[in-house]
């Protein structure tokens, strides 16, 4: 299999950008592309040599100076000194996997020919990205219109050779930087620089991000709820197909199948049950989960509009003889989605607290707090006090940034999106929903010690077996939190493929 993904103006699904992050594929832009972005900077630069309109963030100032014309001379002035006045981003470093969408985003963005850029531009960004080059970017300074200004702005610094930037882990000057990959500072040509930062390639990378994590981590969340059905000696009758078919909504089908799949053939799932149901964060799996996966779902779908678009201003039509001015830079998709995707997200750390909790309780034979001698020894009680400080955080994450705006540059820009606010919060929401899963997983694998010598699944038994050898059972009080840890890794080292085999 090439290592090599052509960037053009082919559709770019999901599934690719998985692939070219985790098997480290090179970049490479197709005839295609080069072709469009020919064609595109062509045209602009036969109108701009006529001279005789005026382009919004062209041949004109910006936001509330779009009246001020900007005579011919100073046009690359006028692009590199937007980079600089718009790199104000502060706070917390964006991550470098977010860096990296970013670049690959925007590369993407650029290959369709609508926003003016040279080919020369996009390949200084190929090469960042096949290097391994991160430019410092900050997690505040977005309002998501118009686009991601800032986080975009600190971007577009390294390629003139300013900021700083990790290369292959290093901290060094984008400079020294530029000197190793033996490029030289990029000047930048007519409406260059207003391209690099108009879009919504901050705010999508994290929508893509938490996308593509939130799909393990619900397949996750099936197979830990089934393990936690196990332990708490759970009836079967709640995943029974026929109830789901009286209320087909896909994602709930898909969530009592994978509960069936992971129970199959355990003999504490065919026993006789003492009690008649089972509390809902056990019964009740399939709606909840299954909602959640109908959101997310959804949320693919935006998203995957959003990788496969122009979200620039003004864009460029060739083809038409036009140039056009438009609000492509606002983010408001992707800040619903991103709003959407924490809740969705909140709910199955929520439910999976309630499984923890039911677990430690004393409750169907379980010893409390499933210590071998409670009291002396206190167990996994202060564990769920961890997950129950996670989910409370989390409600408070939910609070959607799409509801609010703030005016800015003067009036102009009077209804913001705020979707780098609802990305940065959909991402600690990930991460924290990884560990109320891996709380859940360690309580209900100790839970399962006390139902021996009975077996659960085929399945779920030679998964338990293996974590035993990161985490043992729990015969006396230890530091849980380097179990919480081990067992993070664990989860998070299953293959993708198990996982979504219980579709």
């Amino acid at each position: 299999m090439s290592k090599t993904h052509l960037i053009g103006p082919d559709y770019l699904r999901l599934e690719d950008i998985r692939s070219i992050l985790d098997e480290g594929r090179q970049l490479a832009l197709s005839d295609a592309a080069r072709k469009r972005l020919k064609d595109c900077r062509l045209f602009l630069d036969s109108r701009l040599l006529a001279g005789t309109e005026y382009y919004y963030g062209i041949n004109t100032g910006f936001g509330a100076l779009q009246n001020v014309v900007i005579s011919p001379t100073e046009l690359e002035a006028l692009q590199r000194n937007l980079v600089r006045s718009h790199a104000c981003g502060t706070g917390q470093e964006a991550p470098g996997g977010i860096i990296r969408l970013m670049l690959l985003l925007k590369i993407q963005s650029l290959c369709y020919g609508h926003s003016g850029v040279r080919s020369d531009l996009v390949d200084y960004l190929v090469r960042f990205f096949n290097a391994g080059l991160n430019p410092v970017i900050y997690q505040q300074g977005s309002l998501g219109a118009s686009g991601d200004l800032a986080p975009l702005a600190h971007m577009s610094l390294a390629l003139l050779g300013e900021g700083m930037a990790d290369l292959q882990g290093r901290r060094i000057p984008a400079a020294e930087a530029l000197a190793i990959l033996q490029l030289r500072p990029l000047t930048l040509e007519a409406k260059e620089g207003l391209a690099l930062l108009n879009g919504t390639q901050f705010s999508t990378a994290y929508a893509v991000w938490c996308v593509l994590q939130a799909e393990r981590l619900l397949a996750l969340s099936h197979l830990v709820g089934s393990l936690s059905c196990e332990a708490f000696d759970c009836r079967t009758s709640p995943f029974d197909e026929r109830l789901h078919r009286l209320r087909p909504h896909p994602g709930q089908v898909a969530s009592a199948a994978a509960i069936r799949y992971w129970r199959l053939a355990s003999e504490l799932a065919e026993r006789e049950k003492p009690s008649l149901q089972d509390p809902y964060a056990f019964r009740c799996i399939p709606q909840v989960h299954g909602a959640s996966a109908d959101a997310i779902a959804y949320i693919r779908e935006v998203t995957s509009v959003e990788i496969n678009s122009v979200t620039d201003n003004p864009n460029i039509f060739p083809e038409d003889e036009m140039i056009l001015s438009g609000g492509n830079f606002h983010a408001q998709p992707i800040a619903l989605a991103l709003d959407h995707l924490a809740i969705a997200l909140s709910e199955l750390g929520s439910i999976s607290e309630r499984r923890t909790y039911q677990l430690l309780s004393g409750a169907r034979g379980l010893p409390a707090f499933l210590s071998p001698s409670p009291g002396l020894h206190s167990g996994l009680m202060i564990a769920q006090y961890t997950a129950a400080s996670i989910v409370s955080q989390n409600k408070q994450l939910c609070t959607p940034a799409s509801v609010d705006s703030i005016v800015s540059s003067n009036g102009q820009e009077d209804h913001v999106s705020m979707a780098a606010n609802a990305g940065t919060k959909a991402f600690q929401v990930v991460e924290n929903l990884q560990t109320l899963l891996a709380i859940e997983w360690m309580t209900a694998a100790q839970a399962l010690h006390f139902r021996r010598p009975l077996k659960s699944s085929p399945l779920l038994e030679d998964l338990v077996e293996h974590y035993r050898r990161a985490v043992p059972v729990l015969e006396k009080d230890r530091v849980l939190s380097e179990d919480i840890a081990r067992t993070k890794r664990f989860l998070g080292s299953l293959d993708n493929r198990k996982l979504d085999a219980g579709y």
